[in-house]
């Protein structure tokens, strides 16, 4: 039997922009794990054409809540935008307690409020959009955190591509962090590559092809 690949017009040589909201627990100038695997995966949708920049969440003053803003000093106003102005999510969160860092369940939460938001059409802001997680930690629990992002980041609106995941974590009970080994390791190089591409290529079969209104 044959089969037929439909691609939507113009969505091969879309332009593509993602945004990396990195939920350390620390601010710059502190050296961060969770950075630099947001960063290589930043580098890898680079290798497909796609622009970007990583904010580091913990450098801003965003308010608990879940309003879109939520008054005077929030800083999440300003991130929302640079994420409404991408077509790729990246979330890269270190693993703290066996759960996501308290910082990735405020975006999570600042991200709820998306779901009281629509275009013209009826749909949510984020339809059309494409998340990706990034895990780091010293312990296990990276299937068990991107479960948790995975879910969230779905609720909200947001679509994920198969292997939507890149994460590291070092032997149980010991100190060493991603960012000191001395290269990559290749599963997770190979993993972020993976879903570089992936996610690439679900964002621009949806900028040609943007889901139905509800």
């Amino acid at each position: 039997m044959e089969t037929t690949q439909i691609t939507p017009e113009g969505s091969g040589t879309a332009p593509l922009r993602a945004v990396a909201l990195v939920c350390s627990l620390r601010p710059s100038p502190s050296r961060s794990s969770s950075q630099l695997l947001a960063q290589q995966t930043l580098d890898a949708l680079a290798e497909h054409g796609v622009s970007g920049e990583a904010i580091r969440v913990a450098d801003h003053d965003v308010k608990p809540g879940v309003e879109i803003d939520m008054g005077e000093g929030d800083a999440w106003p300003g991130i929302r935008e640079s994420v409404l102005g991408s077509d790729i999510l990246i979330l890269a969160t270190p693993i703290w307690l066996g759960h996501p860092s308290s910082i990735a369940q405020r975006v999570l939460e600042r991200l709820d409020a998306e779901l009281s938001e629509s275009d013209d059409q009826g749909r949510p802001l984020t339809y059309g959009k494409v998340a990706a997680v990034c895990v780091v930690g010293n312990e296990d629990g990276a299937h068990k955190v991107s479960a948790d992002l995975f879910q969230a980041l779905n609720d909200v609106g947001f679509s994920l591509a198969p292997g939507a995941v890149t994460y590291w974590v070092g032997e149980a009970m010991q100190s060493t962090d991603y960012q000191d080994l001395d290269t990559t390791p290749d599963a997770t190089a190979s993993t972020t590559k993976a879903l570089a591409a992936n996610a690439v290529h679900l964002a621009r079969l949806l900028k040609g092809a943007v889901y139905s209104s509800p």
